[in-house]
């Protein structure tokens, strides 16, 4: 069923992710207060990932071999 089961509200966390960004090329913070927001950034872009290969596993168009292997190919990139 090509994924669908969050109603693809995994790109929504993309769209966060992207706007995090511009936030640190555009915004002064102090450097402690940028570390965490680049930890934000990590976090996001992990839980976008998660979302969709979970997507994808419950929806059916992954079994749980290629979830594994898909998860750690998606989070070493």
């Amino acid at each position: 069923m090509s994924g669908g089961h969050f109603d693809y509200h995994q790109y929504r966390i993309r769209e966060i992710a992207e706007s995090v960004e511009d936030i640190i090329q555009n915004y002064e913070y102090p450097p402690e207060v940028l570390e965490k927001i680049k930890e934000g950034l990590d976090a996001l872009k992990k839980a976008e990932i998660y979302a969709q290969r979970i997507d994808w596993l419950v929806s059916g168009d992954d079994g749980p071999e290629t979830f594994l292997r898909r998860l750690k190919e998606d989070l070493n990139k």
